[in-house]
């Protein structure tokens, strides 16, 4: 299965009006990093729509300078639809900053749903165990 790991630094213009990182910006990137694991299992980034973003939470503030880590991995995989897992740490600490689902859906050239043949590796570690199952609950 495909982990998609990605860096940022936080600049200037990502920040809000209380001088930490503005939330739309954390989410922007949080969606495509989530994307790119997708595109990447699938092959096909052209079939791979958004459709749901479940409880992205923020658990305490980025600042300039800080360097954020996201990784993100499929977490559920139905016939036409799969979840995403992305998490978000800063400057190598491993501190939990985010984290959340997105649910994606495969569509053809008409906008109609379509199989994307994705299929979960059953060798994880318990981490992986334990967010596949918060996945089911979504």
């Amino acid at each position: 299965m495909v982990k998609i790991n990605a860096a940022r630094l936080v600049k200037s213009e990502d920040l809000n009006h209380h001088g930490t990182l503005f939330a739309g910006r954390m989410a922007e990137w949080f969606v495509e990093n989530c994307f790119i694991c997708g595109a990447k299992e699938t092959e096909k980034p052209e079939n791979i729509v958004c459709i749901k973003i479940h409880g992205l939470s923020f658990n305490s503030p980025v600042r300039k300078g800080d360097i954020i880590n996201m990784e993100s991995y499929i977490a559920k995989a139905g016939r036409t639809s799969f979840t995403v897992y992305g998490k978000v740490t800063k400057n190598n600490s491993g501190e939990l900053i985010s984290d959340g689902f997105i649910t994606f859906v495969f569509i053809d050239n008409n906008g109609k749903s379509i199989p994307h043949n994705i299929v979960l590796d059953e060798n994880v570690d318990m981490e992986e165990i334990k967010v596949r199952e918060r996945a089911l609950k979504l």
